[in-house]
């Protein structure tokens, strides 16, 4: 690929992040500083493959840096932008687990608000002398609160987020969106349906689930599993990302999802039904058997579901996984890779909330 930018990627060391900063290495000429702060979520052994030594931060790839701080660290964010001199930033750092918002909303409005606010101003103060620059702010289809039975979000539906992680988000958005209008920043929007796939924090539902039934747990789901979501797998995500950073237009929302609305309980189900096959129980039983109805979660928003047309119409994006193709090489990736899952599970993560479906 002929991309050769300069890039920022802030949370590259996150799930979506590290996806992108795999395929800017691996299938593009660009230079990547990428910008983590390590908080939880944070694991640099996802960006082994693009050259990263995770014990000491050093790249093998002369195409690849790490910079560890935090994006609200407005000297550290001016240095980086004054060091680095990108063509351009992709800003996916945020907190984005639902429940720990419910929680402990005081992080979630820190780092998605002040943080972003912090990122705008150190991109303003560069782009004022590196007229060029865009800055591509990477959002979630929570920010439009919940569906009924029928309909999509599209980019102009109204915001109505319902938790304090969305209601962050769209924060976030918003400001992004004024600093274009009041100050010029060349600005680019996108909002995506539930990822997954390889490098998951184990957190979230599909990793969750997986590597609770490895060991025999619990497969907790809330509510009657009704809820239902529209999933993407990440490295297409990340394709489109790369896609609206090349050619989307200054200012536009493009929404990100994957046609594959499913139940979280169709879901645990179809996980469960691929490790049947893939590795059966030493008793004979089926992992369905582990599935356990736990209280929903306050506020639980019933349904999202995204219609891309304007992305697939207006830059040619297609994704390149269906539900049931990426689930399951997403199911064997974790199969293949204890390497990655195994120290979170149990060293650091040990002992820390079992969560539930986003």
């Amino acid at each position: 690929m002929a991309y050769s930018k300069r890039c920022i990627v802030t949370g590259g060391a996150g799930f979506i992040g590290s996806a992108l900063v795999r395929l800017l290495v691996r299938e593009t000429a660009a230079e990547v500083l990428v910008v983590d702060k390590l908080t939880y979520a944070g694991v640099p052994e996802s960006l082994k493959e693009a050259g990263l030594d995770a014990a000491t931060l050093e790249s093998s790839n002369p195409r690849l840096r790490f910079l560890k701080a935090d994006i609200c660290d407005q000297d550290a964010m001016d240095r980086a932008f004054a060091q680095f001199k990108p063509d351009t930033i992709f800003h996916l750092a945020a907190e984005s687990h639902v429940d720990r918002s419910i929680d402990g909303p005081g992080e979630f409005i820190r780092t998605n608000i002040t943080g972003t606010a912090t990122l705008l101003q150190a991109a303003l103060k560069y782009w004022k002398s590196n007229p060029g620059f865009l800055f591509q702010h990477i959002s979630t289809d929570e920010v439009y609160g919940t569906l009924g039975e029928t309909g999509y979000f599209t980019e102009t539906t109204p915001y109505l987020p319902h938790s304090p992680y969305s209601a962050s988000k769209a924060s976030s958005d918003m400001l992004v969106k004024a600093w274009h209008d009041t100050y010029g920043l060349p600005v680019v929007v996108t909002n995506c349906s539930n990822n997954y796939g390889p490098y998951h924090f184990p957190e979230k539902l599909i990793p969750l689930i997986i590597l609770n039934a490895l060991d025999g747990r619990k497969l907790p789901v809330y509510g009657k599993g009704a809820n239902v979501r529209d999933w993407l797998y990440v490295e297409d995500h990340a394709r489109a990302l790369l896609l609206v950073n090349e050619k989307g237009r200054i200012a536009e929302t493009y929404n990100v999802g994957g046609h594959n609305e499913r139940t979280n309980l169709q879901v645990v189900e179809t996980v469960c039904a691929i490790l049947d096959e893939a590795r059966p129980r030493a008793d004979g039983s089926k992992y369905a058997s582990l599935i356990e109805y736990v209280t929903d979660r306050p506020g639980h928003d019933l349904r999202y579901a995204i219609d891309p047309s304007k992305l697939m119409g207006e830059l040619g994006w297609k994704p390149r996984e269906n539900f049931d193709s990426g689930i399951r090489k997403t199911v064997e990736w974790y199969l293949a890779n204890e390497w990655w899952w195994g120290p979170i599970r149990r060293g650091r993560y040990a002992g820390e909330r079992l969560g539930g479906a986003k």
